[in-house]
């Protein structure tokens, strides 16, 4: 009888948890942001050193230009645009995860372009020319677009919804585009007046930071704790309900704090798109789907896409700039077709 040894077992190497990797990836998401944060302080058609630029900040009732530039200009600047892009980053995930359409985005699905109708519409006929009327026109304006392209989108024939809510976002923002020319082509002072605030944009923009700020911040933090909600919520209905979730009641609150976000930022730059679509990606693919993890994150890339697009087109051109709209569609088209083509789209 042979005794039998037992064998040798290799202990398992420690694991990262989803938590400690989620940390990680999140405060070297802050990281970057403190980094664009530094550098769009700094760059522009007058580089200012970063010595100044510190000098600068613990001395902020200085007399030197330097000094008018930065507190006047590029600082309310930078932080609208944080601002701007955080709200579009967890906009576009909030929606990625309530149509489980990875395709989803406040640009792509048409509610950047009726929040800019309703605001034409303010400035032909109401007259109005602040950005606080501004903000709560296109808080309406997202609101019954989505309501809209829902509707148009779920009761298609193309046999997914997912490329229902996509055709229906695009038909959408086209229709609404023409009706945006065709309003304002004919009165020139609208045109001009429009022109400034519809080119999707933050040159110009510093004195907004004080109005729009209030309601960026709000829905910023009414969005923090949805993360387990989105995750219950993509379990299906059923499974949800079964967990003591009221999801049509989950999912409006969802769905207004996303028009929020995206209200907020469209009246304060006007349309930018692709930013969500972008950051909710990038987001997954550093920390999965968990949105506890993802919904923050996105916002952090948000900002940072949006900031890092629009110092890169101060820099670009030796004379004036390039709207951060623009920027921002030549990183987003290629990166939305190249998800288009993808079978394995990132799970939402």
């Amino acid at each position: 009888m042979t005794d039998t040894l037992p064998r040798a077992t290799t202990p398992p190497r420690p694991a990262r948890t989803r938590s400690s990797r989620g940390t990680a990836v999140l405060v070297t998401a802050l990281i970057a942001v403190a980094a664009v944060t530094v550098a769009s302080i700094g760059l522009g058609a007058r580089a200012i050193p970063p010595t100044e630029v510190v000098r600068i900040l613990f001395d902020p009732d200085g007399g030197a230009y330097n000094h008018h530039v930065l507190w006047t200009e590029r600082i309310p600047r930078t932080f609208l645009g944080l601002a701007v892009g955080a709200a579009l980053g967890a906009a576009g995930l909030i929606m990625q995860a309530l149509t489980l359409n990875p395709l989803a985005d406040p640009g792509i699905l048409g509610v950047e372009q009726g929040a800019a109708m309703t605001v034409v519409l303010g400035i032909l006929f109401l007259d109005v020319t602040g950005v606080t009327g501004y903000f709560w026109l296109a808080l309406a304006g997202a609101a019954l677009t989505a309501t809209l392209v829902y509707l148009i989108g779920t009761r298609t024939s193309t046999g997914s919804s997912t490329i229902g809510l996509v055709l229906a976002g695009v038909a959408v923002a086209a229709i609404m585009s023409s009706l945006i020319t065709l309003l304002v082509v004919r009165d020139e002072a609208v045109f001009a007046h429009l022109r400034f605030w519809s080119m999707g944009q933050l040159t110009g923009r510093a004195k907004v930071l004080d109005e729009i700020l209030p309601f960026a911040v709000v829905g910023l933090l009414l969005a923090l704790p949805l993360g387990r909600t989105l995750n219950v919520l993509g379990m299906g209905d059923e499974a949800a309900r079964g967990l003591g979730v009221r999801v049509e009641r989950a999912r409006l609150a969802a769905a207004a704090v996303a028009v929020l976000l995206c209200a907020a930022a469209t009246a304060a730059v006007g349309p930018v798109a692709f930013v969500g679509l972008v950051a909710a990606h990038c987001a997954r693919l550093l920390v999965g789907a968990d949105h506890r993890w993802s919904l923050p994150l996105s916002m952090a890339l948000g900002a940072v896409l949006l900031l890092a697009a629009d110092t890169a087109g101060r820099l670009i051109v030796d004379h004036g700039e390039i709207q951060v709209a623009v920027m921002t569609a030549a990183i987003g088209t290629p990166f939305f077709v190249w998800l288009a083509r993808r079978r394995d789209l990132v799970r939402v």
